[in-house]
């Protein structure tokens, strides 16, 4: 399988505090891959300093290829490098159809931008009965599947997600769970930065564990839910 995404020694500092210290990892073309891990482990600054927005000490990152280690966050997104941040982060006072629109910022055909809005709205079916509704009325799952939706506006070859089952339901965990695989299925490689273990290693092939910056874990879906390590510090007995 070919890398798409290879992540190489990857050093980050947050002032004197060292929060990545080493790390590696690939995603595969096609590949949807969890990285796990507690709260302060480096999951989010993991995501955030591929997609640009956090600058790396040391390390090296690329992606189809190309070193975009020193890469601006908005040439990531034109490159198809896009990320769902913790916390949604839609815009609370625009639509859903004005929020999927903001979607499509660096994409200068605006027929495409429209052709990929009706596809999330057949994606997400919610989505297109709320298009005239402000995204800040919406449910906590429904604004996670705007945010889902307005990403995939940018058309992504590698989708990052942070943290997506973050306050829901396991009901809607579920639902966002099937969005992943429904959207991996179409060829998108994924990146799913997760705290729920359970949810997250039934949707990935892979995944790392990470702990204090570094990974700790790693192997296949199938050896992570079977490891007596993450069994009994993520999935229960």
């Amino acid at each position: 399988m070919t890398n798409v995404l290879e992540v190489e020694d990857l050093y980050v500092n947050y002032g004197k505090v060292e929060a990545l210290k080493g790390l590696s990892l690939t995603v595969g073309e096609a590949e949807t891959v969890s990285l796990l891990g507690n709260n302060g482990a480096g999951k989010s600054t993991t995501v955030s300093t591929i997609s640009g927005v956090v600058r790396a000490v040391s390390g090296r990152i690329s992606a189809f290829g190309e070193d975009i280690t020193h890469a601006k966050a908005w040439d990531l997104v034109e490159r198809g490098i896009v990320q769902v941040p913790e916390g949604r982060r839609i815009f609370s006072r625009l639509t859903v159809h004005e929020n999927l629109q903001v979607g499509g910022y660096t994409v200068r055909d605006t027929k495409a931008i429209d052709r990929r809005i009706a596809e999330v709205y057949e994606l997400l079916p919610r989505l297109a009965e709320r298009r005239n509704q402000q995204g800040g009325t919406l449910s906590g799952g429904e604004q996670q599947m705007l945010a889902i939706g307005r990403a995939m506006i940018a058309d992504p070859k590698i989708l990052m997600l942070d943290e997506p089952s973050m306050g829901l339901a396991p009901l809607m965990v579920a639902q966002v769970m099937d969005v992943v695989r429904a959207i991996n299925a179409r060829g998108t490689a994924v990146l799913l930065i997760e705290q729920n273990a359970r949810s997250a290693l039934k949707v990935a092939k892979r995944g790392y564990v990470l702990d204090s910056g570094v990974v700790s874990i790693q192997g296949s879906a199938e050896e992570l839910s079977q490891d007596p390590r993450v069994v009994e510090a993520y999935l229960g007995k």
